[in-house]
């Protein structure tokens, strides 16, 4: 048997056919449009999400060896998305996840004394990174979009319950536990939509889809919608939850980091709701059939692989990719420069939207290539901050594109004093879609037999930690914190 896995990302979406031994069988891949209508405004238009969706599913079905039995969706989190209950057309574009109009919003909140209530129930921070400041900005500049809403002909969502309403033809309204976590709506203890929140954010509660477990009966395509499949929809998540479950993360303490755009490390706290002192996020992993939840704590680091874009982009140093490892590698270290890369401020375990991007120690000797080296020493050093924050663990499971640089894992296992292991399949944000599908409609009896699936790449094991880097790193992001 194989699961249909839909991955729908912040810049395209991918699809997989993932057969019962935990392999991809086949692939597709669509991207779509990314829309800036002013400073620091990030939109998308749904109608391409689900285009793009169609797009994937079809190419990853054509070279399929076998249908699938089922579809398991994962997606971007925190994306604020709204659309006509009847026709399903959005009446205005998503309010995407790196959307950062709505500061104000929260530094208000922040002001009127509400952030350590909000934290309390939701395990989040006032940021506007998550949903709930995206409805409140939407109810008081698009009056009209907002009227819908209030009369319940809008319904209200993330992506996740968007493509579930556009998969079922419009016959299910709902969401998970690990997007609805990541709303500022939702009740961790209580493990429903707080109304204490809901009125604190201005959204009507009967606007927000149904939650439920993460894998099961969540809903079943619709021929005529999609791409003229039967199937059920039996496994959904978040996309750093679904990588989690992707790396098999089932016990308490096991830790995953995603190398993309930003990293995001998740560790695995079972069935506790652990609070982070340290600037971690406490969220919801996923939740079974029967209720149970598991928890987790996240740190998520904005800027890692978007330093090595910016090298290529920004400064047209290397080509791509690939080339940052082979040229890191000529020379012996980074030469005492240091490169903070707070692009877009900086995330965990800080939380400093201020703090700016830094590059220091430069010499007259300093060469592209130690430029290079600094800029994969500051993931490892970004990825260090948080995971000295969280629980200690025996390994990092690494995955995500940046992943496949060895010299990066080399530098990250070094710095952690931990083992690194990258798996085969590095795609583990779909692949944690599938499993959860898969679990959801019996292709899989338990997480036991998808542990068996799991399969090492390479291991690495750590080296001599260079301290001495380390505390210039802590240095240099002192002092990106203190430029206005």
């Amino acid at each position: 048997m194989t699961v249909l896995a839909i991955d729908a990302g912040t810049t395209g979406v991918t699809a997989l056919i993932v057969s019962d031994d935990g392999r991809i069988d086949s692939r597709g891949y669509q991207e779509f449009a990314q829309y800036f209508p002013e400073l620091g405004w990030v939109e998308h238009n749904p109608e391409d999400i689900w285009q793009a969706t169609l797009t994937a599913c079809a190419l990853a079905l054509r070279t399929a060896s076998a249908p699938p039995s089922c579809v398991g969706i994962t997606n971007q989190r925190e994306t604020a998305v709204l659309w006509d209950r009847r026709t399903l057309a959005a009446p205005r574009n998503a309010i995407v996840w790196q959307d950062r109009r709505t500061a104000a919003i929260c530094a208000r909140l922040r002001e009127d004394g509400h952030e350590p209530r909000v934290s309390e129930l939701t395990g989040l921070r006032l940021d506007p990174y998550f949903t709930a400041t995206k409805l409140t900005w939407l109810a008081g500049r698009d009056p009209g979009t907002w009227a819908g809403v209030a009369s319940g002909d809008v319904a209200v969502g993330t992506v996740d319950s968007y493509l579930v309403a556009r998969l079922t033809g419009g016959a299910r309204h709902v969401t998970d536990p690990s997007n609805a976590s990541r709303t500022l709506l939702y009740g961790l203890a209580s493990g429903t939509w707080e109304p204490e929140l809901c009125e604190l954010f201005g959204v009507p509660l009967s606007a927000l889809p149904e939650i439920v477990p993460n894998y099961g009966e969540i809903g079943r395509t619709d021929p005529d919608a999609f791409l003229g499949l039967d199937l059920p929809i039996s496994g959904m998540a978040g996309d750093q939850q679904a990588a989690l479950f992707g790396q098999t993360c089932f016990a308490a303490g096991d830790v995953k980091c995603t190398y993309g755009t930003g990293s995001f490390i998740l560790t695995n706290t079972g069935s506790e709701i652990v609070r982070s002192e340290a600037g971690l996020l406490t969220t919801v992993a996923w939740q079974r059939p029967s209720g149970e939840l598991t928890y987790a704590l996240e740190g998520s680091v904005f800027v890692t692989g978007a330093a090595v874009q910016w090298l290529r982009d920004g400064l047209g140093i290397i080509d791509g990719a690939p080339e940052s490892e082979e040229l890191a590698r000529t020379v012996p270290d980074s030469g005492g420069v240091v490169f903070v890369p707070a692009l877009t401020g900086l995330g965990a375990p800080h939380w400093d939207p201020e703090a700016r991007g830094l590059i220091t120690g430069l010499t007259r000797g300093t060469t592209r290539a130690h430029l290079v080296r600094a800029t994969l020493e500051a993931i490892a050093f970004e990825v260090r901050d948080v995971v000295e924050a969280a629980p200690p663990a025996s390994v990092l499971k690494a995955d995500g594109g940046a992943s496949a640089n060895d010299l990066l894992m080399q530098l990250q296992a070094d710095q952690l004093g931990t083992a690194v292991e990258r798996p085969m399949v590095q795609e583990t944000t779909a692949l944690g879609a599938a499993f959860l599908a898969g679990l959801g409609a019996g292709v899989w009896a338990s997480t036991e037999e998808l542990t068996k699936t799991w399969r090492l790449d390479r291991r690495f094991e750590p080296g001599a930690r260079d301290d001495a880097a380390y505390a210039r790193w802590q240095a240099a992001v002192a002092l990106a914190r203190t430029h206005a």
